[in-house]
């Protein structure tokens, strides 16, 4: 479908990308042309952004090369990239705090007075240009910590810009933006067009892509699917190459849930520092034995509910209530004792304590169980080490060996112990098959559905749609921190959940 007339400025070739466990990218070959806005697609863990840090030095490809105006080169960290004029606004914002904006903009490449001290009236001026360029709004004296998220990622964009690259890598650059600054990105977009830079542009906002994008690649599961100018296809043709028809994400999940509610969540609201809502008025409720699915964006709010529920968010309005007691308030440690646990996101820093071993890792939270006056009772927290470990099938040949020589699926077995201990009435799991092998992705599942049977609420959050439909018995969607769809398990589609995650902040929705 493409014209091969078009000129290309940029091409991978055969890229594959291997992590332990995960192939991330097969033989992906990708096109990037000239002058133009190249929109790259796909559900969350297509491969994306691991292809864009390739193209921006950031990894370094398996297999595969790059080539440049048709010459091979070899681009292997961030300042190769620069060399060759390729810039990126990452994902994850890169900006300390603790620093100005124009220090933050020329940060490693400052601008200095006869090589020995930096020239801080010039750096101000030049990043001062660059902001107003942006119609941003911000005095480039400025410290960074006192910007809202949206201001942040507007820095971000103007630190690229003061790079004079040929071609800007943009992954998720509106996810924080308002209306108006999205506005104002898509000026500046059109601007660099014309001043002949290219742009790499990657977004979940499919009409966004339809308004802005010049060609659309697609990627699935690490693959490419298609490639077509943006003139030829429509929002339909975009949901359709992400997520295929393949039969086998059919659902195989066995209802437990039951009529007996468990949580109900009313009103619940997190203001942003800086103005808006993080979560914005959400209404819900769970029953024994349900496994409810959170599918959402980046930014969408899906973590912080979980921070709420646990009391790791303390400025929040609302009701939360268990077993039919209010339990908004209180310590994170007075939500576990009521029946809450919580199995975060990133098992590295927050679920798991690395110079520890199993069995101390895994009784961290339900020590208080094992106590009595000031002694612990070795035998019972010994035994009940035991018996989670064969429950959940860690393999480990004794639980006094040190967490870290785990495989990451069983380290993530230990964290799901670890919570069970403290005998929950509600389990909360954010990402909990995130970096680990296919085969510890089903024993997860397995046991999310051995504690539904038991009665035990799980609410679970994933980026990976085929999981969601597997597992969930309903599935809430969330964006921009309001609840923008809700599915049965015999309503659910694909295409219903990606069009519910990308819809902004004006829908209208009826309440759980």
């Amino acid at each position: 479908m493409t014209d091969p007339s078009d000129d290309i400025i940029l091409k991978a070739c055969g890229i594959t990308k291997v992590y332990p466990g995960t192939l991330a990218l097969n033989r992906v070959d990708f096109n990037v042309y000239r002058g133009k806005v190249n929109v790259l697609v796909g559900e969350n863990g297509a491969g994306k952004s691991t292809l864009t840090k390739i193209l921006a030095g950031v990894e370094v490809p398996t297999r595969g090369h790059l080539e440049l105006e048709g010459k091979q080169v070899r681009i292997e960290s961030f300042h190769d990239a620069t060399r060759h004029g390729i810039g990126m606004i990452h994902q994850e914002l890169n900006l300390f705090g603790n620093m100005n904006v124009a220090e933050n903009i020329f940060i490693a490449r400052e601008l200095t007075k006869g090589r020995v001290h930096i020239d801080h009236r010039t750096q101000t001026a030049k990043a001062q240009e660059l902001l107003d360029r942006l119609e941003a709004e911000i005095d480039a004296r400025e410290q960074v910590a006192d910007l809202r998220i949206g201001q942040q990622q507007m820095v971000e964009i103007a630190k690229a810009l003061a790079l004079n690259t040929r071609i800007l890598i943009m992954d998720e650059p509106t996810s924080a933006l308002s209306a108006a600054e999205v506005d104002v990105l898509f000026r500046v977009i059109q601007d660099l067009k014309r001043q002949g830079v290219t742009i790499i542009y990657i977004s979940h906002r499919l009409e966004e892509l339809i308004q802005i994008g010049d060609h659309i690649t697609v990627l699935r599961d690490g693959n490419l699917m298609q490639e077509a100018p943006m003139i030829e296809i429509d929002v339909s043709w975009i949901i359709s190459q992400m997520v295929g028809t393949d039969k086998n994400r059919e659902m195989t999940h066995t209802t437990s849930a039951t009529c007996e509610e468990i949580l109900r969540v009313k009103n619940l609201s997190l203001a942003r520092t800086g103005g808006g809502y993080t979560l914005d008025q959400l209404n819900f409720c769970l029953c024994k034995g349900e496994i409810l699915g959170i599918y959402g964006l980046m930014g969408a709010g899906r973590s912080e509910l979980f921070e709420c529920l646990m009391g790791l968010e303390t400025e929040i309005e609302g009701k939360v209530f268990l077993d039919g007691k209010e339990v908004t308030r209180g310590r994170v440690d007075d939500h576990i004792r009521e029946g809450l646990s919580l199995i975060p996101e990133d098992r590295q820093r927050e679920g798991l304590v690395q110079v520890l071993d199993v069995s101390d890792n895994m009784t961290l939270s339900s020590l208080w169980k094992f106590i009595k006056w000031i002694h612990i009772k070795s035998t019972p927290l010994k035994q009940a080490v035991d018996q989670m470990v064969r429950n959940l099938s860690i393999k480990v040949p004794s639980p006094r060996v040190i967490i870290s020589s785990l495989s990451g699926g069983n380290q993530q077995k230990v964290v799901i112990g670890k919570a069970l201990l403290t005998e929950p009435k509600v389990l909360l799991m954010d990402e909990p098959t995130r970096g680990i092998d296919v085969g510890a992705k089903g024993d997860v599942f397995g046991i999310m559905n051995d504690l539904a049977a038991k009665g035990l609420g799980i609410i679970f959050v994933t980026s990976e749609l085929k999981e969601i439909m597997m597992v969930s018995d309903r599935i809430m969607v969330m964006s921009n921190g309001k609840i923008t769809g809700e599915f049965t398990k015999e309503t659910a589609t694909e295409e219903g959940i990606v069009a519910a995650s990308a819809v902004g902040h004006n829908h209208t929705h009826a309440s759980a």
